[in-house]
């Protein structure tokens, strides 16, 4: 059953007087006023052609609405219930009602103009295991004629819900009315996790996900492989599997030479899927294989680690691939949605497929058969010198549209605010490799050398955050940041290893300068890439960043941007975009947060940033910011409900309790 509370934490009386009773737009069609998928709809362009919220009045957004995410019954309901900070939830509007997971992954439906909870999904069962979880960035919704259901991935489990009352279905599963077990087999049944969302096509639900300890930066090299599968919506069976590792007599075996393909595993899928819904065909973007630093024991190029797959949505079979990396060996996950649009090049129209990586690259085709929109050339890039290893000697380098972001590291790409900063980093980079994007890592030498400074780090200049699409201009917003770090391998001791080498526990960080990144700003950008060309169009950095830092306050910087991991959304008249937040997982140092580790040399605090800006698309100028509770945690989305504009983000940071801030216009 579902708990129908009338939720007692909506932060802060509703401000629905603020907001504007008429507007001079047209009418909007219910498709242009909802928001069907977390990434806006299957084509994932995070778009919307809403209006009403423009250039002309930005300036009176407001706060009208706030929402507790922390499931306060609950958590007086459990005791002893710990939660994430990190709300990552973008909700759904579906026919009138918001819906998202709340802090701990269970549904919650609530009213559009206020907030007010209309139902919350209860634990499976009445006790603390069962009440216990974590948000995922977003769930899926299906319709066939009259009949409605919420997909949502919680744990290791797939439910199907009533969006009505928040019920499960009894038709859907088997063992477990309601929900389907999602673990690949008993051993895995408590590691299996989707950050992401489903996404529905047709009557078939597609789940991507990975093992929590499957042997990522260890020292073992067997693990699970985490195939991509398809089930029904309505009974929940198993349709179809792809596997993500070929076996014997698969397409790609070959490329796991020396029968490495029979233990190797990882190479989820656990960012977000696209789909074409006309051509029936789900777009899923691939991760690194296990002991994403050393492949010494998976010779070859290992597909479809790092690939981009088209299958057939109904029977899961591959119709075409690319591979960005061969051979990974910086866990240059494609990490990012692949994002759908139409595109003019050369006089002829394409429906493309864009897929951005953490490499900073954006890769482009045509989604119809796979074929590159511009020639990706293999180009030769830098060896291994590491025992066993064995690199490959090209890798795949777009010829358009240009890096969002800086790849690869010099002497000239290090701070020069100011000589004494310019001779520290040189100082702190010389007992470390550098050098172009594709420099592997290298043996740590105690003493001696301390491994390859990487750029872009394994977390990567792009990430879950990175890409919206604007149909109206074809033009890319790539959101991206500069985040060294350093590569470093070392035989292996532990008595249970089985590989060689491993990550080097002994090497250290990336260096910084009391936490001041020692490459040149902006460390946060949003980047502006014409579809249509191929070219840049604008980039700027997305946030202050660091300039109170005391090493740099009285330099007079320009903004230097805030190295986080902030979504964008792209309205028909606007670029919105926060500034991230410290309880993101994953980011970096020098921007933000309040650091006490002085081995690693921060001993100054500063904030991260709590703004949420308004861009104008053609120029990357901001035309409006505002404060928000605290930092953005969940991409933004927007909707039309009752005639009015709403702007929907998840905020969170250590220091403050997870929420939605809904912002609309406050009247004149």
């Amino acid at each position: 059953m579902t708990t129908n509370w009338n939720h007692s934490r909506i932060l802060g009386a509703p401000l629905v007087s603020l907001l504007l009773v008429t507007h001079s737009v047209q009418a909007q069609t219910l498709e242009e006023g909802a928001w069907t998928y977390f990434g806006g709809d299957n084509n994932f362009n995070r778009y919307s052609p809403l209006d009403q919220i423009n250039a002309s009045n930005v300036e009176r957004l407001r706060i009208v609405w706030r929402r507790d995410a922390t499931a306060a019954p609950l958590r007086e309901t459990y005791e002893g219930l710990a939660a994430t900070k990190n709300l990552r939830s973008t909700p759904l509007l579906i026919d009138g009602a918001l819906y998202a997971q709340n802090i701990f992954g269970l549904v919650e439906a609530f009213d559009p103009a206020t907030g007010a909870t209309l139902w919350t999904q209860d634990p499976y069962e009445p006790t603390l295991l069962e009440a216990a979880g974590i948000a995922a960035r977003g769930i899926a919704h299906w319709q066939q004629g009259i009949e409605q259901r919420l997909m949502s991935v919680r744990g290791s489990y797939l439910y199907a819900l009533d969006p009505q009352t928040g019920e499960g279905f009894p038709d859907f599963g088997r063992e477990e009315l309601g929900r389907i077990n999602l673990a690949y087999s008993a051993e895995d049944a408590n590691n299996f996790t989707l950050t992401t969302s489903p996404l529905v096509i047709g009557d078939v639900a597609v789940i991507g996900g990975f093992l929590n300890g499957a042997g990522d930066g260890g020292s073992r090299k067997e693990a699970a492989p985490e195939n991509i599968r398809g089930f029904d919506v309505r009974s929940g069976e198993l349709k179809w599997e792809f596997n993500v590792i070929p076996q014997a007599g698969e397409y790609g075996y070959e490329t796991w030479e020396d029968g490495s393909a029979e233990w190797s595993g990882d190479i989820g899928s656990w960012c977000c899927l696209s789909a074409d819904d006309e051509l029936g065909i789900v777009y899923v973007p691939l991760g690194a294989p296990t002991s994403a630093f050393y492949g010494g024991h998976r010779p070859g190029d290992n597909l479809f680690a790092n690939s981009l797959l088209a299958l057939d949505a109904e029977t899961g079979e591959r119709i075409w691939h690319f591979q960005m990396i061969h051979h990974d060996l910086w866990e240059y996950d494609n990490s990012s949605p692949p994002i759908l649009g139409e595109i003019t090049v050369e006089g002829r129209r394409i429906k493309a497929v864009m897929q951005a990586n953490k490499n900073g690259f954006l890769y482009v085709f045509d989604r119809t058969n796979g074929e590159p929109v511009w020639p990706i050339v293999e180009t030769a890039v830098p060896q291994s010198s590491v025992p066993g290893e064995a690199t490959a000697a090209t890798q795949p380098i777009p010829s358009k549209p240009p890096p969002f972001d800086r790849q690869g590291i010099s002497r000239d790409d290090l701070i020069d605010f100011t000589p004494g900063l310019r001779a520290q980093a040189l100082e702190l980079i010389a007992d470390f490799t550098i050098g172009p994007l594709y420099t592997p890592p290298s043996s740590w030498v105690e003493g001696g050398n301390q491994g390859t400074i990487t750029v872009p780090g394994f977390w990567g200049s792009g990430n879950w955050n990175t890409g919206a699409f604007d149909p109206e201009s074809a033009t890319y917003f790539a959101v991206s940041y500069s985040n060294p770090d350093n590569l470093a391998i070392a035989p292996t001791s532990a008595e249970s290893a089985t590989m060689t080498h491993s990550f080097a526990q002994q090497s250290p960080l990336a260096p910084t300068i009391q936490g001041i990144p020692l490459v040149k700003p902006p460390w946060g950008r949003v980047t502006a890439l014409n579809m249509n060309t191929g070219e840049l169009e604008w980039s700027v950095a997305n946030g202050d960043g660091p300039r109170d830092h005391p090493l740099l306050k009285d330099l007079e910087l320009p903004p230097l941007g805030i190295p986080n991991r902030p979504a964008p959304l792209v309205t028909r008249s606007l670029l919105f975009m926060g500034e991230g937040s410290d309880a993101v997982i994953g980011t970096v140092p020098g921007g933000g947060g309040a650091y006490d580790d002085p081995d690693r040399g921060y001993d100054e605090s500063w904030r991260w940033g709590k703004k949420f800006r308004a861009y104008d698309k053609s120029t990357g100028s901001s035309l409006f910011e505002i404060d928000l509770p605290a930092g953005t945690t969940g991409a933004p989305m927007t909707y039309l409900h009752d005639g009015i504009q709403y702007i929907v983000v998840a905020v969170s940071s250590r220091a403050s309790e997870p929420e939605w801030v809904a912002l609309g216009l406050e009247a004149r």
